[in-house]
């Protein structure tokens, strides 16, 4: 049986601010908790409905009725686990970076960290209004990608300044990527789902790139954050490949 101080604990940990107390974020499912338990993240506390071959003083069984009591998913699988949250290691600025300013919807964050993840980006910086990573639903969505990409959130305009090499936003009125010479290092900044790269983070841009539309009627404003996310990293990646 969990105790009540357990699910007040864990049901908190929706919460950024509690979180943050802690130091603890939640993951859930099987394969999931599988990827943090084989990386570097600690594990504070597992509980399962069946056991996982590690040491048992980490984890407790519980039943079905017990894991929907302090599941954050509509159908609950088999395991959540409480993990403590890990200190950002400082950003290798001498490589391909991805930067967001302001990306609020869990499910964007987390595919965009899944995308670095496939293209090789091991840092990603995001601005401090951007959504918190480990939100319950965008460590869902990295389905174990967040273990091995390094997350920063700093003031944006700040890292920009700071950083000596070349920064490439997303706008709708920017160069043709497909026709632009790409190099192997820089930092690729997208912008928030409504509004886009705000006017500071815009003023540290030095080249302003876009993904042209092919429709014949191209009434579609823009691109979701995370698919041009893709699009970018995949012709970065492509321009460093020998042919």
């Amino acid at each position: 049986m969990l105790s009540k101080n357990q699910i007040k604990l864990i049901t908190s940990l929706k919460q950024k601010k509690y979180r943050q107390n802690h130091g603890l974020f939640v993951a859930e499912g099987y394969k999931t908790i599988q990827e943090l338990l084989q990386s570097s993240i600690e594990l504070y506390h597992l509980y399962t409905t069946e056991p996982f071959n590690i040491d048992a003083k980490h984890q407790t069984l519980i039943e079905d009725s017990d894991l929907k009591k302090i599941s954050f998913l509509k159908s609950p699988n088999t395991a959540l686990a409480l993990f403590k949250i890990p200190e950002p290691k400082p950003v290798a600025t001498n490589e391909l970076i991805v930067a967001l300013d302001d990306v609020r919807d869990p499910g964007n964050l987390g595919t965009i960290i899944r995308l670095c993840d496939w293209f090789g980006i091991t840092n990603l910086v995001c601005s401090e209004a951007t959504v918190d990573c480990y939100n319950p639903k965008v460590v869902q969505a990295t389905m174990g990608s967040i273990t091995r990409v390094n997350i920063n959130y700093k003031p944006l305009s700040v890292f920009l300044e700071t950083c000596k090499t070349e920064t490439f936003g997303a706008f709708m009125d920017g160069e043709n990527i497909y026709k632009k010479s790409l190099p192997k290092q820089g930092i690729i900044v997208l912008g928030n789902e409504a509004n886009g790269i705000s006017k500071d983070v815009e003023n540290l841009v030095n080249s302003r790139i876009s993904i042209p539309r092919f429709g014949n009627i191209q009434a579609t404003e823009s691109l979701n954050v995370a698919t041009a996310t893709a699009i970018l990293l995949s012709e970065f990646k492509r321009a460093t490949i020998e042919k």
